[in-house]
């Protein structure tokens, strides 16, 4: 069957779109020095040499795919980094899936503010007729993604999914539409099943608890000031820029940019129960206890945030690394490790398209998590 003239168009469209995203998105802004950066510290509880035995596969490695930023913080304090010719310590880098955590920590604070509730059903016009069975879906089932929304995040061939359809094709002009007018695939509360739209849904909800408005730039500048004055400036991530679709809805499930010791920093805020380095307390110790409990659907997911426990559906190590440790997760091996009982924050961020260079590259991070005493 041949495809319409527009079919073929908006396939190569995104096709093109989906390759700047794995060639250029994912690595960000290229820094303007181009020669490579790599320190380790002398003092390290691990020895460097050491250290250095276990950061450099991770680079060199063809089996692990491209790595382009690795840190390594104990105590708040970077002890590592090393980064790929052309990227240093000011280039952004672009989150995918890890942004999901960012948003749930957003939710945190409104839910801390009072303007919205855990296990209350979330206000959605799309949803609100008289027995839409969506109309009892909850912001706790949105964040432990057993909504029950039929989201379909990866297709076969890749312009099947929802999420390729969701943000390249085209519900792109409004994604909160697109999430929004799925149906119930299962009972809400009853299957976990991964999914950004689920992410995007929360994004535009927390946009309405601020504005009214529908007009996209009152919307943007809404949700920036809320970023900016509640996580950015307190939790000292300076380079956290998120993106939004035409419509003025923070693209919160998985573009947002930063660089990898602001990466570093975000696990430091969970890792150190919401507080700041000066003890300044940004997020509720509570919401970081909930985002880290695992859910009723796979043990392996708390809320918007990814547990070392074995499941079906593992993003971690389980049985090579603490199983307290827990994680941000993104498409194509985006990583921030976070150990409690190490004082430890690994943040690695790269491009490693199959399924073998992921195991591989989490291989390599296991190893060096377990370098560090507990």
């Amino acid at each position: 069957m041949k495809m319409e003239r527009k079919s073929v168009k908006r396939l190569g469209a995104v096709l093109g779109l989906l390759a700047m995203a794995g060639v250029a998105g994912t690595w960000g802004v290229r820094a303007a020095d181009p020669q490579p950066i790599y320190r380790v510290a002398s003092d390290a509880v691990v020895g460097e040499n050491a250290l250095r035995g276990a950061i450099d596969p991770l680079f060199e490695d063809d089996a692990m795919g491209d790595t382009r930023a690795l840190l390594v913080m104990r105590d708040g304090e970077v002890i590592a980094e090393r980064y790929a010719p052309g990227f240093g310590p000011d280039t952004k880098l672009l989150s995918w899936s890890i942004a999901k955590s960012v948003t749930a920590v957003l939710v945190g604070l409104m839910v801390s503010d009072g303007r919205l509730a855990l296990d209350a059903p979330v206000p959605v016009a799309a949803w609100s007729q008289p027995g839409d069975p969506r109309g009892r879906i909850t912001l706790r089932q949105l964040l432990q993604m057993t909504s029950g929304l039929d989201h379909v995040e990866d297709g076969e061939p890749i312009t099947d999914g929802d999420t390729v359809r969701m943000l390249f094709m085209g519900g792109a002009q409004d994604m909160r539409a697109y999430a929004e007018s799925k149906p119930l695939a299962n009972t809400p509360g009853v299957t976990f099943s991964y999914s950004t739209g689920s992410s995007i849904i929360l994004s535009d909800l927390m946009t309405r608890m601020l504005t009214n408005s529908s007009d996209p730039d009152v919307r943007r500048r809404a949700m920036q000031m809320f970023i900016d004055g509640r996580l950015k400036a307190p939790g000292n991530l300076p380079s956290l820029t998120p993106e939004y679709d035409a419509t003025g809805t923070m693209i919160g499930g998985s573009v947002m940019h930063m660089t990898a010791r602001d990466y570093g920093r975000f696990g430091e805020l969970l890792r150190r129960q919401g507080r700041s380095p000066n003890g300044h307390q940004i997020l509720p110790e509570k919401w970081v206890d909930f985002m880290r409990a695992p859910s009723r659907r796979n043990p392996a997911y708390g809320a918007h945030l990814w547990l070392n426990r074995a499941s079906e559906e593992s993003a971690l190590m389980p049985g090579q690394a603490p199983e307290s440790l827990f994680g941000c997760v993104g498409h194509n091996g985006q990583y921030i490790l976070v150990s409690p009982s190490q004082r430890l924050t690994v943040v690695r961020i790269g491009m490693s398209p199959e399924k073998e260079q992921r195991v591989a590259v989490k291989t390599a991070l296991a190893k060096l998590v377990g370098m560090f005493p507990g």
